[in-house]
């Protein structure tokens, strides 16, 4: 087949309509994680779509978060390639009529709404760039899957499980995030957890008897302090003190405190030297103020995707597809975590950031470009021909 690159730019320009119009579906629809109906709402279209293109919808039912969506298009070629999307978003119930989706007054190219880059736009992306493998006979893998969760945003509670079983099965997991800023994708991202410190003090009159009480608050910052000189001292780690809160009145010595800790690190040696040095810190502090006591919630929950030999030869070959559609990518390692995180942990090679470029995420600004829909879409389905017996032509 002569130049396969083109005509899945060709038929992605065609395309390019219908897939606004499809945005707009999305992104005007209240789908926060905690709106289950929301969320159910979005995967009833996704499961109709992916059922249009062919292919029997698994749907895993949830009580809590909304249902789970794996799609599988088995093929007669080479190759299992696993896509991976979210259905979720940050945003409040209202949102979305509050923000529709709508183009920048000054520029027809910024467009603007909820979730319209994280991730709306990518996780179509996954579906137009099997759309147009299957509808110009490309579509020659072993197998291709797409999985669509629906609490992401909140760390994939329900649905981490099945992704690390999902990456054993397939040969390279391809995750939907936007592009960065730059275009970079993202061939490594940090692992972390999140921290709740408690302290449980003792109330006395200020003014009267404070020498009776025990100032959670001020035994709370002994333990912020020696939390905070932890940064510099692993490559690559961080850790930030989120949220802190304590007392009750501003005459009482206060009983309690506490906050709330963001702990992040680059890979496997370095999450184990982190959470050995963070909980060293609260022992080594612990007491500091006679009377309190400090109890420790939560910790590293969730582990790195390392930039590894693997991630980089997806990358180059997602370079090549980008090269084929005229424009060049880089690739990064970020701080925040995605699903890749967990796909990783299932041993498989992992790339991120495959879908259109935007930013802004989770707040009123989030945007999304959209001259870079077709190209960045054309390059992921290039890539997954790539990943199935495409450089055999």
């Amino acid at each position: 087949m002569k130049n396969p690159d083109a005509l899945i730019r060709r038929w992605l320009e065609a395309a390019l309509d219908n897939y606004l119009q499809d945005l707009a579906a999305l992104v005007n629809r209240d789908c926060g994680t905690a709106y289950k109906q929301g969320v159910d709402e979005v995967a009833d279209w996704v499961e109709a779509r992916m059922r249009e293109l062919g292919t029997i919808v698994e749907r895993r039912e949830e009580s809590v978060y909304g249902d789970i969506l794996l799609a599988r298009w088995p093929g007669q070629g080479s190759g299992r390639v696993l896509l991976s999307g979210h259905m979720d978003t940050v945003y409040p119930i209202g949102t979305a009529a509050l923000r529709p989706m709508h183009a920048s007054p000054d520029d027809p190219d910024h467009l603007l709404g909820p979730g319209i880059t994280d991730m709306k736009s990518g996780l179509l992306s996954g579906i137009y760039a099997i759309a147009a493998l299957r509808a110009l006979g490309l579509d020659r893998w072993e197998e291709v899957a797409l999985i669509c969760n629906s609490e992401e945003e909140v760390g994939s509670p329900v649905s981490r499980p099945w992704l690390v079983e999902l990456a054993g099965q397939y040969d390279a997991a391809l995750v939907l995030e936007a592009g960065r800023a730059n275009g970079d994708v993202v061939t490594g991202r940090k692992g972390g957890g999140h921290w709740r410190i408690i302290v449980e003090g003792k109330a006395a009159h200020a003014g009267v008897e404070p020498e009776k009480g025990a100032n959670a608050i001020i035994q709370l910052a002994h333990h912020a302090l020696a939390l905070d000189a932890i940064n510099g001292t692993i490559p690559g780690a961080t850790v930030v003190v989120g949220t802190t809160k304590g007392g009750e009145v501003p005459n009482m010595v206060p009983p309690h405190a506490e906050m709330t800790v963001d702990t992040r690190a680059l890979d496997p040696v370095g999450l184990e030297a982190l959470d050995e040095a963070v909980r060293a810190a609260l022992t080594s502090t612990e007491g500091r103020v006679p009377g309190t006591r400090t109890i420790i919630e939560g910790g590293i929950d969730k582990g790195t995707m390392p930039r590894t030999e693997a991630n980089l030869r997806l990358f180059a070959i997602a370079r090549e597809s980008a090269a084929a559609q005229g424009f060049t990518i880089g690739e990064q390692v970020s701080g925040g975590t995605s699903d890749g995180n967990f796909l990783a942990t299932g041993g498989i090679p992992v790339l991120d950031g495959l879908g259109p470029v935007g930013g802004l995420d989770h707040s009123p600004d989030e945007y999304l470009r959209r001259e870079t829909v077709v190209p960045r879409t054309a390059m992921l389905a290039g890539l997954i021909y790539r990943l199935s017996n495409g450089n055999g032509e």
